[in-house]
């Protein structure tokens, strides 16, 4: 696995020269946010699909 700092640069390196401070911080903000899902549902911490769409936005998971 990968470092957060190897991963960081990764990205980094993958963008485009003209690439802004805000698009730096949005790739690495989706590579977290996708990292920590994968976590989750590693852990086995999921809804089904029927069961997300019987939730209410206020209910808890």
């Amino acid at each position: 696995m990968q470092n957060a700092k190897d991963a960081a640069r990764q990205i980094i390196n993958n963008l485009p020269e003209q690439a802004t401070w805000d698009d730096i911080m949005y790739e690495l903000y989706v590579k977290q946010k996708i990292e920590a899902g994968l976590k989750v549902a590693d852990e086995g911490r999921t809804v089904s699909h029927q069961d997300a769409k019987k939730l209410k936005p206020w209910d808890e998971l």
